[in-house]
């Protein structure tokens, strides 16, 4: 019997190991499995590679995990906002790598992965430091530079309903990168609002399927 619900948030994450490169869902707070990141907290992971839309908010949730000293470079689009001082501070420090990446493009980069595309042309950042180091190319008069795939080993996101073969429905906006990284990571664990009976998930509302999650955990589950 096919049965991916983990007995608590602890269980979920307890093989992510040091230098693991992990995606977190979540555009700012929304959609972002805190409950997950707080686990992972406790676990004590060092040296992370984290794949996230920006750099944590306050000191609460991804902050809170660089905050603990436990991420070694973070890769996304939006470092600094009025609330990312622990980003910020660890930044200017010397203390955390960024990897610089337009939304549009780690998005893409993300799907990339997970649909098994070596690589993409982007015109985006063409010309600029994000460049730098990386194939360009003239594609019908216009300027396009060659993208990678992100891999990651683990993703950690968050939906609203999920049932025991892993299949997820979201809440409104708070899907945003939740179904690209759940195909673009070896291990997808999924903290959720409720688990829900097989069956009762409409078949044409699920949004990511079961075979791109490893792992479901009730969000309130110790």
């Amino acid at each position: 019997m096919i049965d991916k619900i983990s007995p608590s948030l602890q269980a979920a994450v307890a093989d992510v190991r040091d230098g693991a490169t992990v995606m977190i869902g979540g555009f700012g707070n929304a959609g972002m499995p805190s409950a997950l990141i707080d686990a992972l907290i406790e676990q004590g992971a060092r040296e992370l590679t984290i794949v996230n839309n920006n750099a944590g908010n306050g000191d609460t949730g991804l902050a809170a995990l660089l905050k603990a000293g436990r991420v070694r470079k973070i890769i996304c689009s939006f470092p600094r906002q009025a609330d990312s001082h622990v980003f910020d501070a660890l930044y200017h420090a010397g203390k955390i790598e960024l990897e610089l990446t337009p939304q549009g493009n780690l998005a893409e980069r993300i799907r990339a992965a997970g649909a098994g595309i070596g690589g993409f042309f982007s015109p985006t950042g063409y010309g600029t430091l994000l460049a730098e180091g990386k194939e360009t190319r003239l594609i019908n008069g216009r300027h396009y530079v060659l993208e990678a795939p992100i891999h990651a080993d683990f993703a950690l996101i968050k939906a609203l309903r999920g049932d025991r073969w892993g299949n997820l429905v979201y809440r409104k906006t708070a899907r945003n990168f939740g179904p690209i990284m759940a195909m673009a990571a070896a291990c997808t664990i999924a903290q959720v609002s409720e688990v829900v009976a097989l069956g009762e998930l409409d078949p044409e509302a699920i949004v990511t399927p079961g075979i791109f999650v490893q792992r479901l955990v009730a969000q309130g589950s110790l």
